[in-house]
């Protein structure tokens, strides 16, 4: 039941996204397009950027980051809610969506690295580079969303992957 009300929330949130900026938007206008109580928005998420936060968590959980196939489908689902996202990411607040991004795939690819070398603890020239890709990557994806013809989905996440330091490929994808 809280992930159907999180969801109806979520598209609802999407509608106003698409036709105002996020910084418009407030909670009592989110409550009454959702046909919810003030109460009920405050019990799923802290605020408006929490909700957007949510959002991209919600389409990139099942995104597997490391397979070009699945990144690019990905990619691909962002830009058919290309408004919705490029509202997100116009928003430069305190609680933008950008640093989420940027934390989300950081913590994504740490994990994904201690799996993969069957550690607890990366050293720290790992996780700096790690962390150093990520907010490469994701300001890349951002220029990318808000270019208005840009490359196939696919083309930018190899040049993405491409431009890892050769020893993460070798973590990522040996």
């Amino acid at each position: 039941m809280a992930e159907r009300t999180r969801i109806w929330i979520s598209d609802t949130m999407k509608k106003l996204l698409k036709k105002k900026p996020l910084d418009k938007i407030r909670i009592t206008e989110i409550c009454q397009a959702a046909e919810i109580e003030r109460s009920t928005f405050y019990y799923h998420f802290k605020d408006k950027y929490d909700l957007v936060a949510w959002i991209f968590y919600h389409d990139a959980f099942r995104t597997n980051v490391t397979d070009v196939k699945e990144a690019a489908d990905s990619m691909r689902r962002v830009r058919r809610d290309v408004l919705v996202y490029r509202r997100a990411l116009e928003d430069n607040s305190q609680n933008a969506l950008l640093p989420y991004m940027t934390e989300y795939f950081t913590d994504v690819y740490t994990q994904t690295a201690k799996a993969r070398l069957k550690t607890d603890i990366l050293d720290e020239q790992t996780a700096f580079s790690i962390r150093l890709y990520c907010y490469g990557a994701v300001h890349m994806a951002k220029e990318w969303l808000l270019t208005e013809d840009p490359v196939p989905a696919e083309q930018i996440i190899q040049m993405m992957f491409a431009s890892m330091p050769q020893f993460l490929r070798e973590i990522y994808f040996d």
